[in-house]
C-alpha cells in the first residue's frame, strides 16, 4: 500500500504523507495480522520491531531538522530506494542482525515516507504467502504505532492528519475485502511489476518537481 499509494498521494497533496497514510495502513495491517495470525514469525518479529524503534527515532530527528523542500526531496528519494530494493534480486536471510538492520531501515523509511515494506520484504520474499502477509502485517501494526507516536511528539500527527486518513479509510476497507477474492491472482506475480513501475515513475516525478 505504501509504495504504491504514498508517491501518488504526495503529488496530489503532500499533507497526505506520512501520518495519514500510516494511520490508514494501520487499519489494513491490523486486519491482515488477525486474518493470517497463525503464520506469524514471532521470533523474527521481536528483533525487527527492536530495529524499527531505533530507526523511527532517527527519522524523527531528520523530520525536525530538514526544511520542507528538502523533506519532499528526501521522500522522493526514499520512494526510489524502496523500488530499487524491491527489484534488486537480493536474497537476505532473516537472521537476528539482518532483522535489526531491516527493521531500522523500515523505521526510517516508514516514518519519513510511509514506505517501510521493502527492507522487510527482502528478508521474507521466499516465505509462503500467509507467512509473509502475517509477519509483515504484525510488524507494521506495531511499527506504525511507534512511528505515529514519534510523529505526534514532533507535531506531525494531529486532528488534521486523522481527518485526512478517514477520507482514505473506505478505500482501504474495500481493498481488504476484495483481496479475499484476488489473493491467489496477485500471488502469481502479475501485479508486482505494475506496482513498482507506478511507484518508480511517481517517485521520479516527486524528485523532479523539487529540482525544476
Amino acid at each position: 500500500m505504501g509504495i504504491l499509494a504514498s508517491p501518488i498521494l504526495a503529488l496530489i497533496d503532500p499533507r497526505l504523507v506520512p501520518a495519514p497514510v500510516l494511520l490508514s495502513t494501520l487499519v489494513l495491517t491490523s486486519l491482515l495480522a488477525i486474518r493470517d495470525r497463525h503464520a506469524i514469525d514471532f521470533g523474527g518479529l521481536r528483533w525487527a520491531v527492536t530495529g524499527r524503534v531505533m530507526g523511527t527515532f532517527v527519522a524523527a530527528t531528520v523530520l525536525v531538522s530538514l526544511p520542507e523542500d528538502r523533506m519532499v526531496f528526501l521522500f522522493g528519494s526514499l520512494v526510489l530506494l524502496g523500488v530499487g530494493m524491491s527489484v534488486s534480486g537480493l536474497r537476505v536471510l532473516p537472521f537476528r542482525s539482518s532483522l535489526l538492520i531491516a527493521g531500522a531501515l523500515s523505521g526510517l523509511m516508514g516514518t519519513v515516507a510511509s514506505i517501510g515494506g521493502p527492507p522487510m520484504a527482502l528478508l521474507y520474499q521466499d516465505a509462503r504467502g500467509d507467512r509473509l502477509r502475517g509477519t509483515m502485517s504484525g510488524f507494521f501494526g506495531i511499527g506504525t504505532i511507534v512511528s505515529l507516536v514519534a510523529l505526534r511528539l514532533i507535531g506531525r500527527f494531529g486532528a488534521e492528519e486523522i481527518s485526512l486518513a478517514l477520507v482514505m479509510l473506505p478505500g482501504v476497507l474495500i481493498g481488504f475485502f476484495v483481496s479475499r477474492r484476488t489473493t491467489a491472482f496477485v500471488d502469481r506475480g502479475y501485479t508486482r511489476y505494475a506496482v513498482l513501475t507506478v511507484a518508480g515513475v511517481t517517485g521520479v516525478m516527486v524528485v523532479l518537481r523539487q529540482l525544476i
